[in-house]
């Protein structure tokens, strides 16, 4: 199927379906890419109201479980406090194809996809 475009409303109907599934998270930004994979427990939102720069995401998402990030060296590491964040601004597009949803932000663009059991 097409790729179709979502609110972030829509986003959010969708991805909370995958809680208690694991999933792979694919990050390519300028000049860094990673891989995280993660049983997801839950989905939520964060708003930064001071934020010192725009560097920082005035919003982010947050996905939280137990996962493992493979960065660029080939390492392999636990992911940080049980939470993989992904920053979001107004102008982020959010994409879904049946199979994985794309997110794409002014810094960079995110895959989140079902890794089959």
């Amino acid at each position: 199927m097409a790729q179709q475009f979502l609110s972030i409303e829509e986003f959010n109907q969708l991805i909370q379906q995958w809680n208690d599934k694991t999933i792979k998270v694919t990050k390519q930004e300028i000049g860094d890419y990673d891989e995280t994979v993660l049983r997801l427990n839950a989905v939520s939102y964060d708003t930064d109201t001071r934020r010192v720069d725009d560097y920082q995401a005035k919003h982010k998402l947050l996905l939280r479980g137990d996962g493992t990030m493979l960065t660029d060296a080939a390492n392999t590491q636990p992911l940080p406090n049980q939470v993989y964040e992904i920053p979001i601004e107004d102008s982020t597009l959010f994409q879904y194809d049946d199979e994985r949803f794309s997110l794409t932000t002014d810094r960079g663009s995110y895959t989140i996809e079902l890794i089959t059991e």
